[in-house]
């Protein structure tokens, strides 16, 4: 010790020099994967963009300080398409707000990188998502838009948008068509028109159901008719005295009877007098 200095051995000076290397590589090579994500790794001598191995997986990895790890989210993401403007086949303007449900391709995330970069939402996604819009759109009129094809329209969108970024490794899950908007005098046409068909089906349905109460009256009517008819046929006159004489004999029975007098009356049928 000299005037009051600590001085190191110098046989130490070396090894802390060879530590002070180790911390500075070791902080350039330690790499950290989070969750939900895959790192591409790029070899500055070894050829650039690793495309034929796996990327790197969730966790810890080491690698030479003097590459480079891109690290992408491969979770399912959101793109909300807000206000697109199209043409419907008629040549008027819609807006239309859609999402769009992707990731990136874990297995080919290295080619993603090596041919569309980091920024691939903006340079593959969006512009395959406004063609495949403008291209679906184009096909039908307002009122199609606006009612009975949207869910034809949004499947439509969704294969002429995955069949651009699929080959592009870029996988596309869904594309949820939320909100058409229509030129205000367009929309107001529409709803009556709408509306008319509406009181125009209900209108034929009320007739349809009572032409089927009436055929419904006619048929019960009809064959009410014809049961009389059959019954009238079958009732003979012989059959109608046998039926008074059975009459006869209950009623002589009946403790409410007070007189009965057998005799000939109209069609040979007994006469029966009661207290009245």
């Amino acid at each position: 010790m000299s005037n009051g200095q600590l001085q190191l051995p110098k046989t130490l000076i070396p090894l802390i020099i060879v530590g002070i290397i180790a911390l500075v590589f070791l902080s350039k090579s330690a790499v950290t994967i989070g969750s939900g994500e895959a790192g591409v790794l790029y070899r500055t001598f070894g050829g650039g963009v690793v495309t034929d191995e796996q990327p790197l997986g969730e966790g810890f990895h080491i690698v030479a300080p003097w590459n480079k790890v891109f690290v992408y989210n491969v979770r399912q993401q959101e793109l909300l398409e807000k206000s697109m403007s199209v043409l419907s086949s008629n040549g008027l303007e819609i807006k239309l707000d859609a999402s769009v449900l992707y990731q990136p391709t874990a297995s080919t995330i290295g080619l993603l990188h090596q041919t569309k970069g980091t920024d691939y939402l903006n340079s593959v996604i969006v512009p395959a998502v406004r063609s495949a819009t403008r291209s679906v759109v184009g096909r039908y009129t307002p009122e199609q838009l606006y009612s009975t094809k949207r869910d034809a329209i949004q499947a439509e969108i969704y294969e002429e948008t995955k069949k651009i970024v699929e080959p592009q490794f870029i996988q596309l899950n869904a594309i949820l068509v939320r909100d058409v908007t229509l030129p205000p005098t367009i929309k107001d046409a529409i709803e009556r028109k709408l509306k008319q068909e509406q009181e125009s089906l209900e209108y034929e349905f009320r007739l349809v159901t009572a032409e089927k109460e009436a055929q419904k009256q006619i048929i019960e009517a009809q064959g009410k008719a014809d049961a009389n008819k059959i019954l009238s046929a079958s009732l003979t006159d012989k059959i109608l005295q046998d039926k008074g004489i059975e009459a006869t004999i209950k009623l002589s029975e009946s403790s409410n009877s007070k007189v009965v007098i057998i005799g000939s009356g109209k069609d040979g049928m007994p006469i029966i007098l009661g207290n009245q």
